[in-house]
């Protein structure tokens, strides 16, 4: 990951500003079938449940309105990010209680264990900025959501 930004993870094409899901777990799967466009999960019964069995090791739910939902699996060969905004918040069983608007979700290679704690440390390093959170829930474009986290990333 010598080089690579959490932007350089996102497939673009993926992101979703206008999630539907109303819970938990219909929300994991909406992202979820973003990412299964990519054709890059190679089983994707097995990355589905690898997510669910993190969750089920305690919530990814991090508070401040931020859910990471993540799971390292053999489903994969490189590690992807998707994003997803839900506008009405989802309940999450987040640390803080609080709904949760934002998700950002990943899957890694099992063998890639480096590479995912960066990931998880740099994303847990963006969303601590309350103004960058806010301007996340006012982008109006897949586009915008990478230019906002690229230019975060680069000032942080």
């Amino acid at each position: 990951m010598e080089d690579k930004n959490i932007a350089d993870y996102i497939k673009v094409e993926t992101i979703n500003l206008n999630l539907e899901s109303k819970n938990k777990n219909a929300v994991i799967r909406e992202l979820y079938n973003n990412l299964k466009q990519t054709n890059l999960i190679k089983d994707e019964e097995q990355g589905l449940n690898d997510i669910f069995k993190r969750e089920d090791m305690g919530s990814t739910g991090i508070g401040k309105r931020i859910a990471l939902p993540h799971a390292k699996t053999k489903a994969v060969d490189e590690l992807m990010i998707t994003f997803g905004i839900s506008r009405n918040g989802i309940s999450y069983n987040s640390v803080d209680d609080e709904n949760v608007n934002i998700f950002f979700m990943f899957l890694c290679p099992e063998n890639k264990t480096r590479e995912y704690l960066k990931v998880l440390a740099r994303i847990s390093r963006l969303i601590r900025e309350e103004k960058f959170v806010n301007d996340l829930l006012k982008a109006t474009s897949n586009q915008e959501i990478l230019e906002l986290i690229r230019k975060e990333e680069i000032s942080s």
